[in-house]
Order: C-alpha cells, then structure tokens, then sequence
C-alpha cells in the first residue's frame, strides 16, 4: 500500500516554493526573456487531447490579452458533446488501470512535474501575464502555488495509502483503506488558470482517478501547457484528458451525465449553484450520487478598529481589494471602519489607492493591470454605476479602455456604503471597494458576518480580547488578522469557505484529498 521505506528516507519535508518580487535584476532579465519569447509563440493552435489522440475542431476558442485586446494569445479547439462522449469512455478505460498504481509512482509523477514547472517558472509566468493580464508577482505567486500543490499532494496521498488504524478484535483482522471514486469533470476558473486548475486536477488524480479537464474559455493555453508538463513527467495518456469547451454545452453535459462520479469546480455562485442542483438530479443508469466539490465566491471584509495600525490597516485593505484588480474569489471588497477612525483611514486607503501604477503587465512597474474581458467591463462598469446611488465615488469610476487599447478600469473607492447596499453585498469581481462606517466593535462583526458568504476575511486591531472574540464569531472558512485577507500558502492556510462560498473544499489542507476518495473497511475471519 505505502512507499517504500527508502523512498520515505529521500523525500524532505514539504516548503513551499518561494515568492520573488522581482528587484533582483537577475530575475527581471529572466522574466523579460520569458516574455518575449511568449510573444513570439503568441497566435498558435492548441488541440483537444483524448487519450494521447489529438483532436483538432473548426468552432475554436480564441483567447485574447486582456491588455492589449487586439492581441491573440491563441486558439484553442471547442470541445462538443461527441468528444466528450468520447473522453469519458477512454477516462474510464484508463481508470481501470490508473487505479491500480501504487500511489508512490502517482506521487513520483507528481514530483517529476514540479520539477519540471519550476524550470519553466517564469515562462509559465509570462504566459499568465499575456493570457490573463496578471502583474509579474501575481503570476509568479500563481505558478508558485501550484508547484505547492504538486509537492504537498503526493505526500499527503503517501499518507492516504498507508489507510487509517481500526481497533482489533479478537479472531478478525480488520483494516480501512482509501479507494478513488472513479472519472470526474474538473472546471476550474480564469483568475488562477494554473493553480486552482492545477490544485483540482492533481487532487483528482494523484488518489486515483482520472478526468476530464475542461479549462476555462479565457486561459485555455495556459491550461494546455499545465497538460503538457504533466505528460512530460510521465502521465499515462487518458489520465486527464483536454477538453476546452463552452460551459453551456460541453460543462452542463458532463455534469448531468450518468457516468460522471465526481465535480470539481471553481467559480461564481450562479453557476456553482447550477451544478449543484443538475449534478443532484438522478439520471437513468446513474449507479451512485455524485460527489460535489465547489469553491464560489466571496464578499469579504478588512475590519479596522480604532486600537489598530492605521497605516498597516490601509495598505492591507489596498492590496486585498486591488490584488489582480479585485478578480480574486478572495479580494477584501469591503473595508468596514469603526467610527472613531474611519475619516482617517479612508484618507489613507485613497492616497494609497491613488498610487497604484495601472498599465499593460508585460512592463514590471505596472502592479495594477486589466479586468478579464469585455463582459467583466460591462458588469464591473454596471455595478459602479450602481455605487453612485449607493455610496460617495471617492476614487476611480473610469474605464480607460479606448485609450489604453485593454480592459482597464480604475481602481474605484466608495464611501459611506450602507451594509445592505448592492455594492456590498454582491460579489462584483472587479476593482471596486466599498467602504463601511461602523458604530463599535461590534458592529463591525454584525456587518462583516451581513452577507450570504463566509470565504475569507481580515482584522486589524492590537486588542487581544477582540483578536479571540473574532476567532470564535468571524464566520469566514480563512481568518486572518493584521494582515491582507488574500494570499493562502498551501499547507498553511488551507483555502475554502462557509455558506454561499461553497462546500469548504479545504484545498492545500491536510483533508482535502479525502473528497477524491472513499473509505472501504474490510475484516478477515482468521481461521
């Protein structure tokens, strides 16, 4: 069932892969020379991989950069039903097998990838700086957590393989063992194209089963590349297979169909939701319940109280609510200020705000880059629109696309938002920050625990009794105090939340492989 003891002796102890902020003029030479050698593999097709076979489609997705949007990042082959149909018969071919592998040789794969990944770290950096329009940090970060993943998920499955203690009883020989579940659809996001799609497909696989890999329609190159590393570590063909494809045709079909056992997805509550409600609904020849595993969305709170760090305060709720420009499920869109020094840090959070170098990512000084697409613009656009008559525009509120030729809006600031308005109870996915005036203490938590999500959520304040109070009364699945609300290490922060923002799929925690496996208790008669 285990490894080897040997093979235990070679493997260290899990650290996760360093952050670098790039003012090493090393490192910046490397990631301009990543760059520029993206753009001129930019405009390329990508197939659809089934089995080891490449499929290619005349309907293709195109992918553009968010920051030049005349720019083609590539194409990629829309999936359809067929194929799908497809890939679940060679996804369950392939389980028969897979399943049988000791998970040490899944694991070692694994290991293999990270290596691999961390030789083309800045590359796979510059690939999300052009498809999705993250500053150079934020794309290292991302490449960073996934190699985390890689690294902290084989040696968790080590554990897994060994079972559980079971007490013993006299004439039986009694043991708990883990088995997968079977092929699932894994759906990941557009704001962690490698992490969060790396970090569901590798807890999929690394227990056992296989899948379909449907990557999101606006980073469909970078998922492709995340194949190809893990066929170059020595994935056997058919353990994931790469199906780009519309949500509404190729994602809803695989969800309701009968021989998916299990979902893994990440995203908005609308569509999180719809999952839920279509993967529940027992189709004919369906033989077990599936199993569900989503991650949605936030409307997470910056609490300051008047005992806190005021400066510290303003720099956290900028970065948590300006971080890849608010496109995170985990950004502080709300910042909720008791009374006595709320003037003061509004004060600061503008000055601060106001400094934020906005422009194309590819250049290092441009820490604040563009929203996604043209559909986030008008959503984003709308739900200022909407502040205007919510709240006082402080900051920002301009789209500045028709001259900078992408999609970028100005960091925008709200003030004197009424906890129940719009702005601040919905998630709006977008550089946009609503400011809330609190009474007390007390209040504060009345209104940071207001909404219909518990993802994540910050307290600044220097008082320890405040500090314990939180802990028990903040109902958020990640807590963090005198510090941003964004930014979870895998195997330090475990990441998932309560209510509306999912099943608190604890990712990069030590439970979190248990989703993608099922406990089989087997007893022997000794005779």
């Amino acid at each position: 069932m285990g490894l080897p003891d040997f093979e235990y002796r070679v493997i260290k102890p899990f650290e996760n892969f360093p952050i670098i902020d790039f003012s090493n003029p090393e490192d910046e030479r490397k990631m301009k020379e990543a760059i520029a050698k993206v753009e001129s593999e930019l405009g390329k097709e990508y197939p659809i991989v089934i089995g080891g076979h490449e499929y290619k489609t005349e309907d293709k997705i195109t992918s553009i950069n968010p920051g030049r949007y005349e720019e083609v990042v590539g194409y990629a082959s829309k999936g359809t039903k067929e194929l799908a149909d497809k890939a679940l018969e060679v996804a369950w071919e392939t389980f028969k097998e897979w399943k049988k592998w000791p998970a040490w040789k899944r694991a070692e794969i694994l290991l293999k990838a990270s290596q691999i990944m961390k030789e083309r770290a800045y590359e796979l950096s510059a690939w999300m700086v052009k498809e999705v329009g993250k500053n150079w940090v934020e794309a290292w970060a991302d490449v960073a957590e996934t190699i985390d993943y890689l690294e902290y998920y084989s040696r968790q499955m080590l554990k897994y393989a060994e079972g559980q203690p079971v007490h013993q009883i006299p004439g039986e020989r009694n043991e708990y063992r883990y088995i997968p579940l079977g092929v699932g659809v894994v759906i990941p996001p557009w704001n962690f194209p490698l992490a969060i799609l790396g970090g569901m497909t590798l807890a999929s696989i690394v227990t056992g089963n296989t899948v379909i890999l449907k990557p999101a329609s606006d980073s469909p190159v970078i998922g492709y590349k995340f194949f190809e590393i893990m066929k170059e570590a020595g994935l056997p063909d058919g353990v994931i297979n790469f199906l780009p494809g519309s949500g509404a045709q190729v994602g809803n079909y695989l969800v309701g169909h009968p021989k998916i056992r299990f979902i893994a997805f990440t995203g908005s509550k609308d569509v999180g939701l719809r999952i839920n409600e279509l993967a529940a609904k027992h189709q004919p020849g369906q033989i077990w319940i599936k199993r569900v595993i989503l991650e949605m969305g936030g409307k997470d709170a910056v609490v300051v109280d008047e005992t806190a760090d005021l400066e510290a305060a303003a720099e956290g709720i900028v970065v948590s609510a300006y971080g890849f420009q608010g496109q995170k499920c985990s950004a502080g869109s709300r910042a909720i200020v008791v009374e006595e020094v709320y003037d003061k840090v509004l004060e600061l959070v503008i000055e601060k705000a106001k400094k934020l170098k906005i422009g194309d990512p590819v250049e290092k000084e441009n820490w604040f880059g563009p929203v996604i697409n043209k559909a986030a613009v008008e959503k984003i656009m709308g739900y200022i629109e909407i502040g205007k008559k919510e709240g006082r525009l402080v900051l920002g509120g301009n789209y500045l696309g028709e001259q900078m030729k992408g999609f970028y809006i100005e960091p925008t600031i709200f003030a004197d938002v009424d906890p129940k308005a719009r702005i601040a109870q919905e998630e709006i996915f977008g550089p946009v920050l609503a400011v809330i005036k609190a009474k007390d203490f007390d209040h504060a938590l009345e209104i940071a625990n207001g909404t219909e999500y518990g993802l994540t959520g910050a307290l600044y304040s220097k008082d320890r009794s405040r500090i314990e109070r939180a802990k028990e009364e903040f109902h958020v699945g990640n807590l963090y105090f005198n510090r941003k609300c964004t930014g979870a290490l895998v195997g330090v922060q475990p990441f998932g939340g309560f209510n509306m923002s999912g099943t608190d799929s604890k990712a990069g925690g030590p439970d979190y492989l248990l989703l993608f496996l099922q406990g089989k208790s087997i007893s022997e008669r000794i005779i």
